[in-house]
């Protein structure tokens, strides 16, 4: 379990892929990252929970293994030597919970579609390669982009265009939210410096899934008990599809 408060950019200092061992990355940290460290700690690397196999304090570095399933569900498939990465140790009984809680199991990649400055902020505009994950993305709520908690400014499940930020072709016509990074989470984390075209992990507050879970098995059970559970959400669903469609 993580908090999404990365605590320091980390730098890929090899990477290499072999049929017996699979793909294993090597990262740089800062010292006080490996203090307290032991072999098979979980550890978040750009959103990612993996779990450390070796370990140096001098250079401070550690080794993690990637597995083909998880190039294929991450953007760690797209890393390498030199590239950044953002780190943080799993939670410890008096961390402090400064953002949300984080399982490190990525949902999706997400494309970066548009970015434009707002003063001495940033906004980004992401788009899902798994749109489905934009009923858990709420205005004001919770999202992990690459293992950072950020707060949803703006969300449009249809994609429609908004001022000030320009999107290319791709991300036209599809659903997005932006995020605004502040000056000083511009310095910590690896996503300010991505562009248009970029891609990041994403992880969708868990809180949402759950309650999605509950709502659907009441529905489902006043269905099956024939209290017509499965006709009060279609008419939620009519009604909502109604104030759309009547929308100026």
């Amino acid at each position: 379990m993580f908090t999404g408060i990365v605590e320091c950019i980390g730098t890929i200092t090899s990477l290499t892929t072999s049929p017996t061992t699979g793909t294993t990355l090597t990262i740089s940290t800062p010292d006080f990252l490996l203090s307290d460290a032991h072999l098979g700690d979980s550890i978040s690397i750009n959103g990612t929970c993996l779990t450390i196999t070796t370990f140096t304090l001098s250079p401070p570095q550690f080794t993690v293994g990637v597995s083909p399933e998880t190039l294929r569900r991450t953007n760690l498939g797209r890393l390498a030597q030199n590239s950044n990465v953002n780190l943080e140790r799993a939670v410890s009984a008096n961390t402090r919970m400064g953002g949300h809680f984080v399982q490190g199991h990525v949902d999706t990649v997400a494309t970066i579609v548009g970015v434009v400055e707002d003063a001495e902020a940033r906004v980004l505009r992401f788009r899902p390669r798994d749109s489905g994950v934009l009923r858990f993305v709420v205005e004001k709520g919770y999202v992990t982009i690459d293992g950072a908690s950020l707060t949803v400014t703006r969300v449009e499940d249809g994609g429609e265009g908004a001022d000030g930020v320009k999107e290319g072709e791709e991300g036209e016509g599809k659903g997005w939210w932006e995020v605004m990074l502040i000056a000083y989470t511009q310095e910590k984390v690896v996503t300010a410096g991505k562009g248009v075209g970029d891609e990041v992990n994403v992880e969708v507050d868990m809180v949402g899934k759950y309650v999605e879970k509950s709502v659907r098995g009441y529905l489902e059970g006043l269905d099956g008990e024939g209290k017509g559970g499965g006709g009060v959400l279609e008419k939620m669903v009519e009604r909502i599809v109604e104030r759309k469609m009547n929308a100026p």
